[in-house]
């Protein structure tokens, strides 16, 4: 069997299961956040009963993280109703915005949108704070109402985005029915070459294979080259199975991964025991693709979809006027990291807007110093406006105020996931999506620019 199909038969008390097979699996984790969960309250209220339980308090994680930092009243209401149902349940796991526990969320105007409007538990984007708050464990099932749940297959985990009715019967069941998936093999070998990171890696696959070149698929990745990648790379590219249409996206497991989820499960006194699964020798793949990592070049995805993938050097006449750093995809440390690299000591072109994913990057920006300066210092001072706010912010669009957020038909180029119109605000504006590199460079240029050119 696969990894995808070994996690599920385990998930579901089978010694083996089949591609097309109906299987009912049991969740580990459900994740859910301020978009989708009062919907998926109500579902689970009408369908359990408004008095009801849900299935186990200390497996629902439930993180604020999409339309925080904003006026709009409605926004703000939904952070409440989130608050409002974890005291009824009891609920473990709830990365609040405030600190009040009795509390209401408002986001103020008056303070601007670059200075911290957050409290000591909050977490940012839900796909980055699952994985730095210990709860992306190998061998586990993860179900969540956002579609790049997938994410977290980086660890080894079955991963995948579900409908708010889906999480309501979870909610309550504590398990869902699921078709088994067929699996995808992407071999990865060699290294990367300096410029190259890897969302040029998934934006080559999905280049291959098409925006919906993996729909309801697995993506198992696999090869030598893997030992070469962080798990925030695996995790760019776990992140994105979904702009290929993929049911989830799955790793191997190995010391990387071990040191990674120990440790964090450790800071946070998440459960610590996980059981990973390993591949078998006979797995059967209905595709396969080997990538050589040491023949890509930075890549970017031209609008409309994901798919639409062009060399970045190929696209030097582009003139843009936006670029944007941030969201699960780009908005690591390690992200900030590479584009820090690019724009130090120099000037950027155009409106460029910096949104880490978490609190914990803003944290370390601010902390790590290069030359005397803080990595955070040097952003600013390379005209990157910077927001301590840690969120979605501009990724999905979201109100007209939000942070970053593209409100005229302007051509931005993008660290984060998807560029289908209107997905970052306006429906004309055009959005191209590129390696934190890559924006990097094109946010000196003013134009798209391959990395290179500055290294």
């Amino acid at each position: 069997m696969t990894l995808t199909e070994k996690l599920l038969a385990r998930a579901s008390g089978k010694t083996k299961v089949e591609p097309g097979e109906g299987v009912w699996v049991k969740a580990d984790v459900l994740m859910t956040h301020d978009v989708c969960g009062p919907g998926t309250i109500g579902v689970f209220k009408r369908e359990f009963g408004a008095e009801a339980k849900v299935w186990d308090p200390s497996r629902i994680v439930i993180i604020p993280d999409h339309y925080i930092f904003t006026s709009d009243a409605k926004a703000n209401r939904n952070v409440d109703i989130l608050r409002e149902f974890v005291k009824e349940q009891g609920i473990v796991y709830f990365y609040d915005v405030i600190d009040d526990p009795d509390g209401s969320w408002r986001f103020d105007p008056s303070k601007g949108n670059l200075t911290r409007q957050y409290g000591a538990r909050y977490a940012g984007v839900c796909h980055t704070a699952l994985a730095e708050k210990g709860h992306t464990r190998p061998g586990e099932v993860l179900f969540g109402t956002d579609s790049h749940t997938c994410m977290a297959g980086a660890f080894n985990e079955f991963a995948t985005g579900i409908g708010n009715t889906d999480a309501g019967f979870v909610m309550g069941a504590g398990k869902l029915l699921l078709r088994v998936p067929e699996t995808m093999h992407f071999r990865l070998e060699g290294r990367l070459q300096p410029g190259v990171m890897a969302k040029d890696i998934i934006l080559h696959i999905i280049g291959e294979i098409g925006f919906d070149g993996a729909t309801y698929r697995a993506m198992q990745y696999g090869g030598s080259g893997v030992a070469g990648l962080s798990m925030d790379d695996r995790m760019t590219i776990a992140n994105m199975a979904i702009e290929a249409g993929g049911k989830n996206a799955i790793f191997p497991f190995d010391g990387r991964t071990a040191e990674y989820v120990e440790a964090r499960t450790r800071l946070n006194g998440t459960p610590q025991k996980y059981e990973p699964v390993e591949p078998d020798a006979d797995q059967k793949f209905c595709y396969e693709l080997t990538v050589e990592l040491d023949k890509l070049e930075p890549l970017v995805a031209c609008p409309p979809n994901p798919g639409n993938r062009k060399k970045a050097k190929e696209l030097s006449e582009v003139k843009l006027d936006r670029a944007y750093i941030g969201s699960c995809t780009g908005g690591k440390a390690s992200d900030f990291v590479e584009f820090a690299r690019i724009v130090r000591g120099r000037q950027v072109k155009i409106d460029t807007f910096g949104v880490p994913a978490t609190p914990d990057v803003v944290r370390l920006l601010r902390s790590t110093y290069w030359g005397g300066k803080s990595i955070w210092d040097i952003l600013a001072e390379a005209g990157v406006r910077m927001t301590e706010n840690a969120g979605c912010a501009a990724c999905l669009g979201g109100p007209s105020d939000t942070f970053g957020r593209v409100n005229a038909p302007l051509k931005c180029i993008s660290a984060t996931n998807r560029n289908f119109p209107g997905r970052m605000g306006h429906k004309q504006a055009q959005i191209f999506l590129a390696s934190p590199a890559t924006v990097a460079a094109s946010a000196l240029a003013g134009r798209i620019a391959d990395p290179r050119e500055f290294l």
